[in-house]
This record gives structure tokens, C-alpha cells and sequence, in this order.
């Protein structure tokens, strides 16, 4: 048997493993089994395929959590926005308006007009400033010297 392990030319590998003090993750011992290497390396894409796919799903799930606290957020700006312009609307109002406050349904059915329109007063208002902006610098009259000749 001494004869036959001195005589393996795989000898020296399967030491080699063996005489590394600590294992490879997955294998147990070294296979120089052709079949064997398959099964593994098959066994490996598998798990490597079901990785993939769960890391996509939680990509996914968080962009669509990032889409998520981006809608929420903006509606909120948008509600802030419209209590704010009912408040001022109402406040300009106050002293005209008799002593009787309109009621709650009445605001929720005006937001979406009042936000209309102070977008439209901001836009209103950029437009004017861009044309402003585009208009060259009116030009000096320049001043016409005679040209003599002396």
C-alpha cells in the first residue's frame, strides 16, 4: 500500500489539501472525481442563480420604496402648499367677508383651483424674468464725427 501512495502521481495534491489547517467553504475534502466536481459546480450555479435573484428583488423593492417615500413627500408639499394659499386667500378675504367662515368643504373643493393658479402666477412671473433676461442691453446712440479732410 506504501508502494501504491509513493507511486500516485495525485499523492502530493491530496496532501496538499489536507495539510492546508483549514477548509474550503463548500468542501469537505478534495475530489478529483470528475462527476463529482460537476454535481458541485452545478450545485454552485444553482445557488448563484437564486442569490441573483433575490438581490434583484431587493433592488427592486428598494427603488420602489425610494418611489414610494418620493410620492408621499411630494403630496405633502402639495397639501402644504394649498393650506398655505387657502390661508393667505382667506386672510385677504377676512375683512371683506361677513363674520361666517366657509366651511371645510368648501376649501377642500378651492385647493386645487388656488394651486393652479399661484403656478401660474410663478410661472407667469419666470416667463417675464427670462424675457427680461433674453432682451439684449438697448444700444447707446454712437455720436457721428465728421470726417473732414484737412
Amino acid at each position: 500500500m506504501a508502494d501504491e501512495q509513493a507511486h500516485d502521481p495525485l499523492n502530493f495534491m491530496r496532501n496538499m489539501w489536507g495539510n492546508m489547517g483549514f477548509s474550503l467553504p463548500g468542501m469537505v475534502a478534495p475530489t478529483f472525481d470528475l462527476e463529482e466536481l460537476d454535481k458541485r459546480i452545478k450545485d454552485m450555479k444553482a445557488v448563484e442563480g437564486w442569490l441573483r435573484m433575490n438581490l434583484s428583488m431587493l433592488q427592486m423593492t428598494i427603488q420602489g420604496l425610494e418611489m414610494q417615500r418620493t410620492t408621499v413627500s411630494t403630496v405633502q408639499a402639495m397639501g402644504q402648499m394649498a393650506s398655505d394659499a387657502a390661508r393667505k386667500m382667506n386672510e385677504e378675504a377676512a375683512p371683506e367677508a361677513p363674520a361666517e367662515a366657509p366651511g371645510a368643504l368648501s376649501e377642500a373643493a378651492l385647493w386645487p383651483w388656488q394651486m393652479m393658479q399661484q403656478m401660474r402666477e410663478h410661472m407667469q412671473q419666470n416667463a417675464e424674468a427670462a424675457t427680461q433676461a433674453a432682451q439684449p442691453a438697448p444700444e447707446k446712440p454712437k455720436s457721428r464725427r465728421s470726417t473732414a479732410k484737412k
